[in-house]
């Protein structure tokens, strides 16, 4: 069958390094290495991309000099101890034919974590500090700047010893590279500052100090930041004169937006659901028009059909399809074979996958926990005996194990008490911008259906059903409801308007103009409820139960989505405790100090105080003999990412 996206098939060459296709995977930190280099767990993620179909893989960032040391996870290529780490993973992907290049990285003043403790040293071109990790920078010496750049050309060397085809220079996100280019954090009055010419010098130098020690078959490329959305940062007329300036000594260009620096630059490393699809073509095209060198291009492209766009524009020559390779590893091997309804699109939710690494711990995706955990989960476990389960509740913890216990070969009977599929996450799909959250309903539901699980809408499980179906085991995924103001305690609750949440979002209530949003959970609910009922025009005080609005998710999904609240005039007060309502006054109480927050004129209390697990069916089945599991929010409430991962492991040991 041919596939419909023919130019994202074709194979393309850069400095002799023959690529299969145009689906390339981004560098990005995956929070698996241990000790400084390369391991199995890292080595069997890249492999299931490799498997996938991916022409190319970027591996993350490896550190060029001790100073790089920006998280206590970095790959380190300082010494030889990385190089069988590499060797490893790419013994184990090129039998796929994917060809696998390597970041070489310096932070400069971008330091994120401490190794023990105590603040580091950060080491940029001059003493500017950053908005984001307030790090204030001591200048680099011209002797450091020379062991820095020879770190740089011992790292690619080892990267090459370890049999990857190329390397990649990052300058992106306002890393070390890209403060030496901008004017405004690069102060120096040195050779390495000043002038275009001499801002461009480092990035030069570590170019050539490569070449020289790799020699002309490797690849070396820069990847690089066109508008790091930052009021210091690059923009992209400065960006695009370093590419041209810098054309005949690079193989490719890799181009993305950004910067570490600031709260604002930061969202755009990984873009959320907000942000529109492939944004950042526009400015490959102009990249593509200037230079000769190959152009690969990344942000928000996650479905096939976006990238061969932006092929048959011209706009670039590979695509950069990270975080769908994340949520589907098998995304290209799916789409060469015209497979498209088959494909586990990202939804752009950055949970899993930037969240996880944010917090410390191995990346993976809400929709597909199976990433990160392929040493454990990455094969499907044969079954012993075909057994006979029912799965009750169709929301995404349901759905998950659903598929996964078919897909196993037992026999599985979803029952969903409502007329559709996807719990909470149809709720979620109706807020502002949030409408890709839905695709986590319509992907579930087809590996539900391509694992051939009986689907039973509109039938609610109960003992009765179990007794009379005789499944040899039950898995129970009945989700939560509400935790409503009364379950709470609150005083006053008969004296004003009061609605929940979801009746909100779902429009069932009558909303008042001035409306006081009480957030116990700080996550997507009180902000996309602000948002919802602002752009409505209602006068929005969300008080949240928390040092921040939106302190429970992602920052990169947090930090723009206050920027768009702060547009739309909704007011924020945090440490909020909701204590009661009296008419139309609403009373807190600060969370620290226990003096009392009152707010007068108030129409519409709209209370977000959370869930309570739904618990009949597993009170009915005490004492049923057979083999019960409760998993997702019925077991305790929490999110979409806890119920899938819940019924991955249910279905994946029956």
């Amino acid at each position: 069958m041919p596939t419909p996206t023919p130019l994202l098939f074709e194979p393309f060459e850069i400095r002799g390094c023959r690529i299969k296709n145009r689906i390339f995977s981004t560098g990005h930190d995956t929070t698996m290495p241990t000790d400084g280099t390369p391991n199995k767990r890292l080595a069997a993620y890249h492999e299931a991309r490799a498997a996938g179909g991916a022409g190319l893989l970027v591996m993350q960032v490896a550190g060029v000099h001790e100073t790089a040391r920006y998280t206590s996870h970095l790959i380190m290529a300082t010494t030889d101890d990385c190089i069988p780490g590499y060797r490893d993973i790419v013994a184990a992907c090129k039998p796929h034919g994917t060809k696998l290049f390597g970041q070489l990285f310096h932070p400069g003043r971008e330091i994120m974590e401490s190794q023990d403790g105590t603040a580091p040293v950060a080491y940029a071109p001059s003493a500017v500090p950053n908005e984001r990790f307030h790090v204030m920078p001591r200048p680099m010496s011209k002797a450091m700047i020379a062991e820095i750049i020879e770190g740089y050309a011992a790292a690619a060397e080892r990267l090459k010893r370890g049999g990857l085809d190329g390397v990649e220079i990052v300058a992106s996100h306002g890393y070390l590279p890209a403060q030496f280019l901008n004017e405004r954090v690069n102060r120096r009055e040195d050779e390495y500052g000043g002038s275009f010419e001499n801002r461009l010098r480092f990035i030069r130098e570590v170019t050539q100090a490569i070449r020289a020690r790799v020699g002309d078959e490797m690849v070396i490329g820069l990847r690089i930041s066109g508008d790091e959305k930052d009021q210091e940062g690059l923009q992209e007329s400065e960006t695009l004169a370093a590419m041209v300036a810098l054309d005949s000594e690079m193989d490719f260009f890799n181009v993305i937006a950004g910067s570490s620096a600031s709260l604002s630059g930061s969202v755009h490393i990984v873009p959320p659901m907000a942000i529109a699809n492939a944004y950042l073509a526009p400015f490959a095209a102009a990249v593509k028009a200037r230079v000769k060198a190959a152009v690969l291009v990344a942000g928000r492209i996650n479905q096939p059909q976006d990238a061969e766009k932006i092929l048959s524009s011209g706009a670039a020559d590979l695509v950069g399809m990270t975080r769908a390779l994340i949520c589907d590893p098998e995304m290209p091997n799916k789409t060469a074979t015209g497979k498209l309804d088959d494909i586990r699109a990202c939804i752009g939710c950055n949970q899993a996958c930037i969240g996880h690494f944010h917090l410390g711990y191995p990346i993976s995706c809400i929709q597909h926990p199976e990433t990160g955990r392929e040493l454990v989960y990455g094969t499907r476990k044969p079954i012993q005996r075909r057994k006979k389960i029912l799965v009750a509740g169709g929301g995404p913890a349901g759905m998950k194990a659903a598929a996964v216990a078919s897909e196993r070969g037992h026999e599985v009977i979803l029952c969903e008490a409502g007329d559709r599929l996807g719990g909470q996450a149809l709720l979620a799909q109706l807020l502002p911008g949030r409408a890709e959250f839905g695709g986590i309903v319509t992907n579930l539901a087809r590996e539900v259906e391509l694992g051939g699980a009986q689907l039973r809408t509109r039938t609610p499980v109960t003992r009765a059903l179990v007794e009379a179906e005789r499944p040899d085991a039950v898995i129970i995924a009945t989700g939560a409801r509400p935790r409503t103001a009364l379950d709470a305690g609150i005083e006053g609750m008969d004296g004003g308007h009061v609605v929940s949440a979801w009746a909100a979002i779902r429009d069932e209530a009558n909303v008042g103009r001035s409306v006081v949003i009480a957030d116990w959970r700080c996550d997507w609910i009180g902000l996309g409820l602000a948002e919802k009922l602002a752009r409505n025009g209602c006068h929005v005080r969300l008080c949240v139960d928390g040092y921040m609005a939106g302190q429970r998710i992602h920052s990169y999904v947090r930090d723009h989505w206050i920027g768009e609240l702060h547009k739309l005039n909704v007011e924020i007060v945090p440490y909020a405790r909701l204590y009661g309502i009296d008419g139309d006054t609403v009373y807190f109480q600060h969370a620290t100090s226990g003096e009392p927050i009152i707010i007068e004129g108030v129409d519409t209390l709209v209370a977000s105080l959370g869930h309570a697990r739904v618990a009949t069916l597993e009170e009915e089945l005490a004492g049923w003999t057979g083999e019960m599991h409760v998993i997702g929010d019925c077991l305790t409430p929490r999110t979409a990412e806890e119920a899938v991962l819940e019924g991955l492991k249910a279905a994946a040991e029956i």
